[in-house]
């Protein structure tokens, strides 16, 4: 069917404004990629808009000069992949036990995780907890606390109640245990909703910089998004001193500025969430078309 006039008008009206969206939205990541590879003096003039005027690696060399940042890098990318694989399964194994209907705690659980999500015994309440448990300092601190999830779990059993219960009974029918229904069966089917609850642990478990501020103090387990902060907050609070490892000799101070290590910062602590993003888009738009024919 030919559109008519009036039809391209408002098509070509709604491109517009979705660019005009696009741009708003990726204009300031962009500002910040640009500004982390100008030279630092010459971003202090401003007007930097799509390309950088002079062309550096400085603030990154100034930023992994130590294998301080280095060491917190690899603490960050640790602690986000075992915390998402360990999220994904256990809150995939809970959420396949629930979806049972004939399941005696079902309920009892399932009101407990709700109630997780509204109450808070609070921070010192938790400090005192994770002392007397010996997390204090531990790595563990990192990965016992975000195991499972009561929002990814309830998210997973409602994809999993959606799935044709055939699918269940006939394996069952041929002898399959649970475990081997689960991961036989079920799993390759919840890739859409086990991708998406990834993505969320991933995110949230990456940008955590409180939990090393509040209970892992020690230089050895800080985050790179800990580290980050401390540059953020030595460029815009008055009298927080700047890390000596960035500001360590007159040539660093010379050539970089707050702005500039701001931004290579940023980046740092950026990038890697967005390489990853591409290989879990596809299984957000994944549709389950059944698999058996009641």
């Amino acid at each position: 069917m030919r559109k008519s006039i009036g039809d391209k008008i408002i098509d070509w009206i709604i491109v517009f404004i979705m660019l005009l969206i696009i741009i708003v939205m990726l204009y300031p990541l962009w500002n910040t990629l640009i500004t982390s590879f100008n030279e630092a003096r010459d971003s202090i003039k401003g007007s930097l808009y799509l390309w950088p005027r002079k062309w550096t690696l400085f603030n990154y060399q100034s930023i992994f000069k130590t294998d301080k940042i280095f060491k917190a890098f690899m603490v960050s990318v640790s602690r986000t992949v075992i915390t998402t694989i360990l999220n994904v399964l256990l809150s995939g194994l809970l959420a396949y036990v629930l979806s049972f209907k004939d399941f005696v705690f079902r309920k009892f659980l399932t009101v407990f995780m709700v109630m997780t999500m509204y109450i808070n015994a609070g921070l010192i309440p938790t400090y005192f907890l994770y002392r007397s448990l010996g997390l204090i300092d531990n790595f563990l601190v990192y990965i016992l606390p975000g195991m499972v999830g009561a929002f990814n779990v309830i998210v997973i059993r409602t994809y999993i109640n959606s799935l044709p219960p055939s699918l269940v009974e006939s394996a069952k029918i041929d002898g399959a245990t649970e475990m081997r229904t689960y991961f036989s069966i079920i799993f390759p089917l919840c890739l859409p909703v086990l991708a998406t609850v990834a993505l969320w642990v991933a995110v949230g478990s990456w940008n955590s910089w409180f939990d090393s501020f509040i209970y892992a103090p020690k230089q050895e387990l800080s985050t790179l998004q800990y580290e980050m902060m401390k540059i953020l907050a030595s460029s815009m609070q008055t009298g927080v001193r700047q890390p000596d490892y960035l500001a360590s000799s007159n040539q660093t101070r010379n050539m970089v500025t707050p702005n500039s290590l701001r931004a290579a910062m940023t980046m740092v602590a950026t990038v890697p969430i967005l390489v990853v993003y591409p290989f879990l888009q596809k299984y957000f738009v994944t549709v389950n078309i059944g698999s058996v024919k009641e």
